[in-house]
This record gives C-alpha cells, structure tokens and sequence, in this order.
C-alpha cells in the first residue's frame, strides 16, 4: 500500500456512527463504492435559509471524492456548507407472518461533509466527465461536450467520501423461529429487479442516425 492509499475501512465518526441495527452496519469501502457504483441519482440535503432541502441529483465519483451537478441557479448547490448525501437501492420486500416483522431488503449510504464548489476549469471537466460516465459509459466521448457558456452555467460540487455510513440488509424474515410460524402463513421476499429497457428515438431523429453500441448493448442490463 502506498501513503497515497485509501484505507480499506471508513473512520467511525460521531455522524457515522451505527447506533441502531449494527448488525446491518459496514465500514468497507469497498461496499460503498459498490453501492455508489450500482447507482446514479442520490439525494442531497442541505439547510438553505434555516430550513432544511432535499433534492435529487445524478452524482459521479472518483476514489477520493463525490461529484454533483446543477444549474447555478440551485440554492441547493451554493458549496461551503455542511450537507447530507444518500444513496439507496431496495433489492426486495421481506414479508413476514406479522406487519411487525416486515421490512426491506436494501443498500443504503450516507455521506456527510462541506461540499466545495469546484471553480478549477481543468477538475470542473473532469468532475462532469466522470459524471457523464457514471451515468452512461460511452457518452462522454459521443456527445458535443459542454461549451463555455454551459460550463458557466453550471455549477459542481466535490464531496469527500471519508464521512460514509453504509448500512445493507438481506436475507429471509426474521419471525421463522417465533411464535407467528404456527400461524401457517407464506413468508418470504419478493425481490425487486430495475432494468434498462429498449432505446427510444427522439422522434425528429432521422430514421438512419443508428442507437450508438455504448446505448445499445446496456439494454436488458442493470446499471452499474
């Protein structure tokens, strides 16, 4: 391991702390980018003029740190104050014999810190490169790239990912050993799958503009 390493496990802080369910609770990095990777829109949280705001935004990464992108206009996106960054995906329902005991199959991570506004014109490109292909590997190097009347309009934030929580929790009901089990009911999950349908034209695309391999071949696949 280099000095320039990342650690393989996140610090435990008092903001990540696992006070409930610990047992659902990691510290690998390596699942938090495995969530972060399986995923493109996370939400955001900040407290914009003594109130808090939630909104959903695509994010990109590199080891280090989050990327997040919005107009200038965002109130969302000022930079320079502390906020909170989720990221969710539910795998399946867990029914159980009681209401009680049911639940969610998911992976989930939270991260927290001061967002810095990216103002370098070399790391603003990089960070919406990495964006662009977080969301659609391929389309970087497809698109027109932004011009610099669009690159003014709009604004990136970096958020370093050392401040993650990441909880994940699989598996069948917890009752199959209780009392409820003579109650002779199904139990059980019902797994929930999202993947990329067919490619749909622009209807003023001309008919001989083909659907790129880099769209194409993500058909029937699952991001990330």
């Amino acid at each position: 391991m280099t000095s320039d390493a990342l650690p393989a496990r996140l610090p435990e802080t008092d903001l990540t702390r696992h006070r409930r369910l610990r047992a659902q609770g990691s510290r690998e990095r390596a699942d938090l980018e495995a969530i972060l990777d399986a995923g493109f829109i996370c939400h955001l949280g900040v407290v914009v003029e003594g109130r808090p705001l939630v909104v959903p935004t695509v994010y990109g990464r590199d080891e280090r740190q989050l990327y997040l992108h919005g107009s200038v206009a965002s109130r969302s996106l000022a930079g320079g104050v502390p906020v909170c960054v989720t990221v969710t995906h539910v795998d399946a329902l867990v029914l159980a014999r009681s209401v009680f005991e049911h639940g969610v199959n998911y992976r989930s991570a939270v991260i927290h810190g001061e967002a810095r506004k990216v103002t370098d014109p070399d790391e603003k490109l990089e960070g919406l490169r990495r964006l662009t292909e977080h969301a659609t590997p391929g389309q970087w190097s497809y698109a027109r790239l932004p011009n610099r009347r669009e690159l003014a309009a709009t604004t990136l934030l970096a958020l370093s990912l050392e401040e993650a929580s990441v909880k994940i929790r699989t598996g069948a009901p917890e009752d199959g050993d209780g009392p409820d089990a003579e109650l002779g009911l199904w139990a059980g999950t019902l797994p929930l799958t999202t993947v990329w349908g067919a490619p749909v034209a622009d209807p003023v695309l001309p008919p001989d503009v083909p659907v790129p391999g880099h769209i194409a071949r993500r058909e029937g696949t699952r991001h990330g």
